[in-house]
């Protein structure tokens, strides 16, 4: 199987050490196409992620994402992984162009809601996160398959990353059910020793997770808190309840019903302790914050679905200001 990953920071390198490590992409068709330092780092260093049992490492094949040429000269992959954060994939999308034929498999594994989430309710996609269709347009909806990360790492350095917890990959077909492709891209990371479990509602899958972390990680950034601490302030914790009660209506709405209560996903949260927000760490870093698909998508699918959202509007309002004020959102 020919495996390219896009984007080799926490995430992709994440995949990518693992992948490369087992053996599970063989005869050198494992391939990263990364920029700038990160490309630097995996050409010295290979893939590295530090862990609590020590460092992996593995050989890495890379392609300047920036070479046009070096990305055609790869040739149609089988599987393509998508693991930039989701404000950039508007510029990458129309670049890996030559990766996909009839049979590539796409699977971003990215965080929030992705850009083909709303054509399954509104037939039209998102304008917070696919702007213009252009992403769709670039990437066929046929070709993908939606996935969902369960896992905690960060970058201490270009093409280091740091894994704290959780091996879990959710994967499935957008429209729902089980298929041959779905069965092989999981039986490819449960081979490299990943939690992978094929899903038969992976939309549902994406709303669970993005209902827990849509309100804790844009709270932590605007305040520098960690995870423990917004859950420890009863106010913040009512108005993260608030909104949370919001997204589940809309979820009622577009087929994505929550059973559970804010309350009990809090004491989820809480068994991870006093961890960074992916959010909280992309602001001390000086990156762009990945609000849209967080919080703006939420607030747009509730206008198109008729479910008010007071709460949601006062976070993606005091979001998007701290993140304009602090340079890591566009103002227009």
């Amino acid at each position: 199987m020919k495996v390219c990953i896009v984007g080799a920071g926490a995430i992709g390198g994440f995949l990518g050490v693992r992948l490369a490590g087992a053996g599970a992409a063989e005869d050198g068709s494992l391939t990263a196409l990364a920029r700038g330092a990160t490309l630097a780092a995996l050409r010295e260093h290979g893939w590295r992620m530090q862990t609590a049992d020590g460092l992996l490492q593995a050989p890495a094949a890379t392609v300047d994402a920036a070479s046009p040429a070096g990305i055609a000269a790869l040739g149609v992959q089988d599987l393509v992984i998508i693991a930039v954060k989701g404000q950039s994939l508007g510029a990458v999308a129309p670049t890996i162009a030559p990766l996909l034929g009839p049979d590539t498999v796409v699977l971003p594994a990215m965080n929030g809601v992705p850009w083909w989430f709303g054509e399954g309710f509104t037939g039209t996609p998102l304008a917070s996160v696919a702007p213009g269709g252009r992403i769709a347009a670039a990437i066929p909806q046929h070709l993908v398959l939606g996935c969902v990360v369960h896992a905690s790492t960060s970058t201490a350095e270009p093409g280091l990353v740091v894994h704290k917890m959780g091996q879990g990959l959710i994967i499935g077909e957008p429209a729902g059910g089980v298929s041959g492709r779905a069965r092989r891209v999981v039986a490819l990371f449960a081979r490299a020793g990943f939690s992978a479990t094929l899903s038969e509602r992976i939309r549902y899958d994406i709303w669970y997770k993005l209902w827990g972390n849509m309100t804790t990680n844009p709270v932590s950034a605007m305040t520098g808190a960690t995870a423990d601490r917004v859950l420890d302030d009863p106010l913040v914790a009512r108005f993260c309840i608030s909104a949370m009660h919001e997204a589940a209506a809309i979820g009622r709405r577009i087929g994505c019903v929550i059973d559970e209560t804010p309350e009990d996903r809090h004491k989820v949260t809480r068994k991870l302790g006093a961890f960074k927000t992916s959010m909280l760490q992309d602001a001390e870093a000086g990156r762009p914050m990945e609000i849209d698909a967080l919080v703006s998508a939420v607030r747009e699918i509730g206008q198109r679905v008729g479910v008010a959202t007071p709460n949601i509007d006062a976070l993606l309002g005091l979001t998007r200001l701290f993140a304009r004020t602090h340079g890591l959102y566009p103002d227009a």
